[in-house]
């Protein structure tokens, strides 16, 4: 996969102040005086883990930057918990919906559950020692991602509530995943919204370039200095391995390669005839080469542009037995929805031009705010321009590690398309 979440930051400096985006304070309700404090009241009513300005009604005078508040409904009913950041974009970020209290146990708790749900309930341990160990909202703490990779734990943090926590939160999961070293990383964008301070780490950061790991019986070096943010595309693991069962004794193009996870899944475990990745970033590829030589398999791996290489191989009549397109996120924002689109279509009109007839076409898409109907569409739409009908054998997500919740569909980022291209 090239690049879902953009190559990783470096530290911030110090994040200068800014004018609050916080509501301006309401009249406090007048039963709110028998309110667990620090409280929050909420205008309207929201599953959604973010709660935005204008969607917040009265604040208690000492609710602070970080803290973990009480939340009400406008009917003054407990409605569950959340983070609380005045600064930011989303002012409150829940972490709990009910009616019972909820305190900092309950944020352990959750920890504890997402560890559990790797390790005991899927039992990654047995296939790989790299997996996502906690997702975000989807796992109950809104702003911390943590991937394993093997004694290591790779951590991306987005909220200021998660950050004045991570004392107390990595001996916890060090204890539960059997990790020692960490890092963590933290967006210089994020950093200046959510006022985070990164040269204030309250839990230090290890001096790790690289580790590797072990994926169904394949080794990938990680390294964390060149790499795209927590280090590895986990989500994708259970794609890998489905991709080497179609392509035994295959010719196959892996387009947008990255590091090589499916060059070299469809190389080693499917027996593939001959694999082409290419990618545009030059690091990637040297990832790319030093995993096939740890692995002692033989890959083409290619630095080009995937849509100028395409062409090429269109130019030069090269058909595949199997294309696989997994390039980064097309679609950053709201603002360049349309282009990101535009070029979700042309890279797929090149890549199914790339394959022959009754051959096997997978493309992804890692943009969250383009929906799965939407890229569906898109992709449709590319084969219809090439005169080809698509017979689709199933849309994919993520593994199981990465979960997403129903009351916010933009965690549903990763879309898989399997089909044969007629």
């Amino acid at each position: 996969m090239s690049s879902d979440f953009g190559k990783r930051p470096h530290y911030s400096r110090s994040p200068q102040r800014r004018p609050s985006l916080s509501p301006r304070p309401a009249t406090a309700p007048a039963n709110s005086t028998n309110w667990l404090s620090p409280w929050i009241e909420l205008k309207y009513f929201s599953y959604n883990p973010a709660i935005f300005p204008r969607m917040i009604g009265a604040v208690s005078p000492d609710a602070q930057p970080g803290d973990l508040v009480h939340v009400y409904d406008k009917n003054g009913a407990l409605f569950g918990a959340g983070f609380w950041n005045a600064v930011s974009k989303t002012p409150l970020r829940m972490v709990y919906h009910g009616s019972e209290v909820f305190s900092e146990e309950g944020l352990d708790r959750a920890l504890t559950n997402a560890v559990s749900l790797r390790r005991h309930t899927l039992q990654l341990d047995n296939t790989t020692n790299a997996y996502r160990v906690v997702h975000g909202d989807s796992d109950g703490i809104g702003g911390l991602i943590v991937d394993r990779y093997a004694d290591v734990l790779s951590l991306e943090v987005s909220t200021l509530g998660a950050w004045q926590r991570l004392n107390r939160w990595l001996p916890l999961l060090h204890n539960l995943c059997g990790t020692t070293r960490h890092l963590v990383h933290v967006d210089d964008n994020i950093a200046r919204m959510e006022h985070i301070d990164t040269q204030h780490s309250p839990c230090g950061s290890s001096s790790i370039p690289c580790v590797k790991i072990k994926e169904n019986g394949i080794v990938y070096e990680v390294n964390f200095d060149q790499g795209h943010k927590t280090g590895f595309f986990c989500d994708q693991r259970d794609n890998r391995l489905r991709f080497s069962t179609l392509v035994k004794g295959a010719s196959v193009l892996d387009l947008c390669c990255y590091s090589g996870g499916f060059s070299l899944a469809a190389k080693m475990l499917g027996g593939a005839a001959s694999v082409t990745g290419v990618d545009l970033d030059e690091k990637a590829i040297a990832m790319a080469k030093r995993n096939a030589n740890l692995n002692q398999q033989r890959i083409n791996f290619v630095h080009a542009d995937a849509f100028v290489y395409a062409r090429q191989m269109i130019r030069n009549g090269t058909l595949f037995d199997a294309v696989l397109l997994d390039p980064p996120k097309f679609i950053l924002g709201r603002e360049g929805y349309d282009e990101g689109i535009k070029k979700y279509h042309d890279l797929n009109m090149l890549g199914l031009q790339c394959v022959r007839p009754g051959g096997l076409f997978v493309t992804c898409s890692c943009s969250g705010l383009l929906s799965p109907a939407e890229f569906e569409r898109t992709v449709i739409k590319a084969a219809q321009r090439q005169g080809r009908k698509l017979q689709i054998m199933a849309m994919t997500g993520p593994g199981w590690d990465h979960p997403f919740l129903s009351t916010y569909p933009e965690g549903r980022y990763l879309k898989v398309i399997w089909a044969i291209a007629q």
